[in-house]
Protein backbone atom coordinates (compact mmCIF):
# COMPACT_ATOMS: atom_id res chain seq x y z
CA UNK A 1 0.00 0.00 0.00
CA UNK A 2 1.27 3.47 -1.06
CA UNK A 3 1.89 5.45 2.04
CA UNK A 4 2.40 8.57 0.94
CA UNK A 5 0.01 11.36 -0.99
CA UNK A 6 -3.46 13.38 0.67
CA UNK A 7 -5.21 9.79 0.19
CA UNK A 8 -3.09 7.20 1.75
CA UNK A 9 -4.83 7.53 5.39
CA UNK A 10 -8.21 7.25 3.57
CA UNK A 11 -6.86 4.34 1.19
CA UNK A 12 -5.45 2.64 4.74
CA UNK A 13 -9.17 3.09 5.85
CA UNK A 14 -10.85 1.52 3.42
CA UNK A 15 -8.78 -1.42 3.08
CA UNK A 16 -9.59 -1.78 7.21
CA UNK A 17 -5.34 -1.09 7.95
CA UNK A 18 -3.52 1.02 9.68
CA UNK A 19 -0.18 2.26 7.90
CA UNK A 20 2.18 -0.35 8.95
CA UNK A 21 -0.26 -3.13 8.18
CA UNK A 22 -1.73 -4.10 11.64
CA UNK A 23 -6.04 -4.12 11.06
CA UNK A 24 -8.00 -1.63 12.13
CA UNK A 25 -10.51 -3.03 15.11
CA UNK A 26 -14.43 -3.20 13.44
CA UNK A 27 -15.80 -0.94 15.77
CA UNK A 28 -13.28 1.79 15.46
CA UNK A 29 -13.79 1.48 11.35
CA UNK A 30 -17.79 1.49 12.52
CA UNK A 31 -17.67 4.52 14.14
CA UNK A 32 -15.28 6.85 12.01
CA UNK A 33 -17.76 5.43 9.03
CA UNK A 34 -20.68 6.83 10.95
CA UNK A 35 -19.16 9.77 11.83
CA UNK A 36 -17.96 10.35 8.22
CA UNK A 37 -21.28 9.55 6.52
CA UNK A 38 -22.86 12.04 8.91
CA UNK A 39 -20.43 14.89 7.87
CA UNK A 40 -20.89 14.08 4.18
CA UNK A 41 -24.73 14.81 4.52
CA UNK A 42 -23.83 18.17 6.44
CA UNK A 43 -24.81 21.41 4.47
CA UNK A 44 -21.32 23.54 3.73
CA UNK A 45 -20.80 26.99 4.13
CA UNK A 46 -19.02 28.04 1.70
CA UNK A 47 -15.49 26.57 -0.37
CA UNK A 48 -13.37 29.26 0.62
CA UNK A 49 -14.23 29.17 4.26
CA UNK A 50 -13.29 25.15 4.05
CA UNK A 51 -10.26 25.96 2.37
CA UNK A 52 -8.91 28.20 5.07
CA UNK A 53 -9.70 25.74 7.51
CA UNK A 54 -7.85 23.07 5.51
CA UNK A 55 -4.85 25.32 4.87
CA UNK A 56 -4.95 26.11 8.39
CA UNK A 57 -5.39 22.82 10.07
CA UNK A 58 -2.32 21.51 7.38
CA UNK A 59 -0.19 24.20 7.43
CA UNK A 60 0.39 24.51 10.94
CA UNK A 61 2.46 21.42 10.78
CA UNK A 62 4.30 22.95 8.08
CA UNK A 63 4.74 26.34 8.77
CA UNK A 64 5.33 28.31 12.04
CA UNK A 65 3.02 31.01 13.35
CA UNK A 66 4.04 33.96 11.81
CA UNK A 67 4.70 32.68 8.25
CA UNK A 68 1.12 30.98 8.19
CA UNK A 69 -0.47 34.03 9.39
CA UNK A 70 1.08 36.09 6.59
CA UNK A 71 0.56 33.67 3.81
CA UNK A 72 -3.06 33.67 4.86
CA UNK A 73 -3.18 37.24 4.64
CA UNK A 74 -1.81 37.61 1.81
CA UNK A 75 -3.83 34.82 -0.48
CA UNK A 76 -6.76 37.35 1.08
CA UNK A 77 -7.86 35.33 4.04
CA UNK A 78 -8.30 36.65 7.99
CA UNK A 79 -5.08 35.56 9.31
CA UNK A 80 -5.11 33.70 12.32
CA UNK A 81 -7.57 34.29 15.09
CA UNK A 82 -6.54 33.47 18.23
CA UNK A 83 -8.27 30.22 19.10
CA UNK A 84 -6.50 28.81 16.33
CA UNK A 85 -3.22 30.20 17.48
CA UNK A 86 -3.87 28.57 20.51
CA UNK A 87 -5.15 25.46 19.55
CA UNK A 88 -2.24 24.76 16.50
CA UNK A 89 0.39 26.86 18.31
CA UNK A 90 0.02 26.86 21.91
Amino acid sequence: MDLSGPDAIDKAIEAGLDLDGSPIPLEMLKLYREVMAKEGARKRSGVKKSMRNRIVRSGAKHFDREILNKRLIDAGWEGLNPREIEFFFG
